[in-house]
């Protein structure tokens, strides 16, 4: 069973972004999975690839988005984005050096991110789509 389900309460409303944020619940379960498998740290390096992916791609969308929809909170929305990108490059550089624990404090961050980011910043910008 997943840890985490999509509903319509992590909708901000624009298919694209809510698809890509699909996305990032698909790799919390993956992680919570392995972690209750007892192989977190076989995952890991995937995991963290597919956030780096992740963090391409879909920040990307959303700050073309907020270009095009001339959205008055890009600049600290975008500072999101950057703290997000160097908390990854941090559980990256942990990763290589072995470290212990590392798959909790991924999972605790993305959930995180989850709550505190997809739910409460991103519908902030719902209301600009066309």
């Amino acid at each position: 069973m997943n840890l985490i389900e999509w509903n319509k309460d992590y909708s901000v409303g624009i298919e694209k972004f809510d698809n890509e944020h699909k996305k990032l619940i698909e790799i919390i379960n993956k992680l919570n999975e392995a972690m209750k498998a007892g192989r977190s740290k076989e995952v890991l390096n995937d995991i963290i690839s597919s956030l780096i992916k992740y963090t391409q791609t879909h920040f990307k969308s959303e700050e073309d988005f907020f270009k095009s929809a001339n959205y008055p909170e890009a600049q600290s929305h975008a500072n999101y984005h950057r703290a997000f990108v160097l908390k990854v490059a941090e559980f990256e550089r942990r990763f290589n050096s072995n470290q212990v624990g590392l798959g909790v404090d991924v999972m605790n961050f993305l959930k995180d991110w989850l709550i505190n980011h997809i739910q409460k910043e991103d519908k902030k910008y719902s209301s600009y789509k066309n």
